[in-house]
């Protein structure tokens, strides 16, 4: 969407049709918005619109006296420009592959996969059909392996991946059951209900919606060498239930519950994004929405060093903001919560002592809406990103209206009546300009120029929301992070515009 020639190789000519990847965040539909075609998303959705997004939490199993519908990411939902949504990934790539087939510079390859990386010279990409005669060889700048957790491109990149292993294999149940909808109409509407119990160890029995009335997925630990023919699924997923229902099944599968992470996302100019740079379990819907980010952190970066205008620090950086994110969900979103999940099950029991367990068990709920509100990605320790001394990147932060280098910039109205987010630029930095001086601005503008940095004005007074922005000069990247802030040009604006754009 860039004007960027670039193919797509993918070995699934068909949409596979395991509703994975179903939780699209917030920031996610920024995403589609900005790709035009948020509008379609929305329409291609399973569920009924409107219908509750969040979570039901029990204790033992579904037809508990303890349990709990915390709040979710309706609580951040004032610091982005969408709503979130949610549906089966594959609902979602039928919407990306329309959308794909108008882009002219994009040669796609559907059922084809790469067998080979030569970067002794100019890079070339060999791939073949499969199952078919086809062979290609494909010259490139770069290469961006989006191949999932066992990507060949990684492997071939000379990229390891480390992180932790709790040695539990998981299974994957879709099924279709009108029983357990009727079942749980007990509960407010949720799309999604998780099971803990001190047996579990930290994880959970998890059911989750694919839509309203029949369609279901499930999450369970399972033994070692559990199969389908040697293992009673469905008495399994009763038990979490805590009452028997008929069901049908579509699909079982298994995965291994860990948290991995490359120790790089770059050689040279090869790239890995996605799963194939980080993969854990489907726990919070940390995976999806990551991997997009990534792409769109690659993307502009890749766009700019094409274009002349971005430097290789640039390119760098893009490890440098993405891995460090990662790394902090992974181990402190994901593993550290599952640990703590285990140690307070192991402590608070209502068959010992059900005061102390009712106690604690009405405290969780809060856990959760602060999980989410802790949880805001930023890159305060970014080289290209001209933050605070002795910022960190992380996943860690807090949500704020106040515009903060390094950070997201929440939405505003303009006194146009329009959203700062309706003017952002597609391509190319935004000087948000507040009640600035003229000067600043021209300087500013100067900068841009001289460099070749694409920068696109707008300009507003400092009234209303737009004065919780806390500065009169906000400069915003082209995937919506804050670059830098201030009430003035700064004294060198050629040095600013050179380290944002990676010189």
């Amino acid at each position: 969407m860039r004007g960027v020639d670039c193919a797509l190789i993918e070995s699934r000519a068909a949409l596979h049709r395991i509703p994975k990847g179903q939780n699209l965040t917030q920031r996610t539909l920024e995403h589609f918005y900005f790709w035009g075609i948020e509008a379609e998303l929305r329409a291609a959705r399973v569920m009924p619109r409107g219908f509750p997004i969040g979570e039901i939490t029990a204790y033992g199993d579904l037809m508990s006296p303890y349990w709990h519908a915390p709040a979710g990411r309706e609580l951040v939902r004032p610091f982005y420009f969408q709503d979130n949504e949610r549906l089966p990934q594959y609902c979602m790539e039928a919407v990306l592959r329309e959308k794909l087939a108008t882009l002219r510079n994009v040669k796609t390859r559907f059922g084809w996969s790469a067998y080979e990386i030569d970067r002794r010279g100019p890079l070339r990409v060999a791939i073949s059909q499969e199952g078919g005669p086809g062979r290609e060889v494909l010259e490139a700048d770069y290469v961006v392996g989006c191949d999932g957790a066992g990507s060949f491109v990684r492997r071939e990149a000379g990229i390891d991946r480390s992180g932790t292993d709790f040695r539990q294999p998981m299974a994957l149940m879709v099924f279709r059951s009108r029983d357990l909808h009727e079942g749980l109409k007990r509960f407010p509407e949720r799309s999604t209900y998780r099971v803990m119990r001190p047996d579990l160890n930290g994880y959970w029995w998890f059911f989750g919606r694919i839509d309203v009335g029949e369609g279901w997925f499930f999450h369970a630990p399972v033994p070692p060498g559990a199969s389908r023919e040697s293992f009673d699924f469905h008495a399994l997923a009763q038990r979490a239930a805590g009452f028997r229902f008929g069901w049908e099944v579509d699909h079982i599968g298994f995965w291994d519950l860990r948290v991995a992470i490359a120790e790089r996302y770059r050689a040279g100019p090869v790239f890995i994004a996605g799963d194939a740079a980080h993969s854990h379990p489907p726990y919070g819907g940390y995976g999806l929405n990551n991997g997009l980010e990534d792409a769109v952190n690659l993307g502009w970066k890749l766009q700019a060093r094409l274009r002349g205008w971005g430097g290789e620090a640039l390119l760098d950086s893009y490890e440098a903001e993405r891995r460090p994110v990662f790394q902090s969900v992974g181990e402190d979103f994901i593993a550290a919560r599952i640990r703590k999940d285990a140690e307070f099950f192991a402590r608070f029991n209502p068959e010992r002592d059900r005061e102390d367990f009712e106690r604690a068990w009405q405290g969780r709920e809060n856990e959760v809406g602060t999980h989410v509100q802790n949880y805001e990605p930023h890159y305060e320790g970014s080289p290209v990103v001209a933050g605070r001394p002795g910022g960190v990147t992380s996943a860690h932060g807090e949500h704020a209206f106040k515009a903060r280098a390094g950070h997201h910039l929440a939405p505003q109205m303009l006194s146009s009546g329009r959203n700062v987010y309706e003017e952002l630029a597609r391509d190319g930095f935004s000087l948000l300009a507040f009640g600035a001086r003229a000067e600043d601005v021209a300087m500013l503008e100067g900068a841009a120029r001289s460099l070749r940095v694409p920068l696109k004005v707008v300009s507003d007074d400092a009234a209303d929301g737009r004065a919780r922005y806390e500065a009169r000069l906000v400069l915003v990247r082209p995937d919506q992070f804050v670059a830098w802030v201030g009430s003035e040009a700064p004294q060198d604006p050629a040095a600013l515009m050179g380290r944002v754009a990676g010189a």
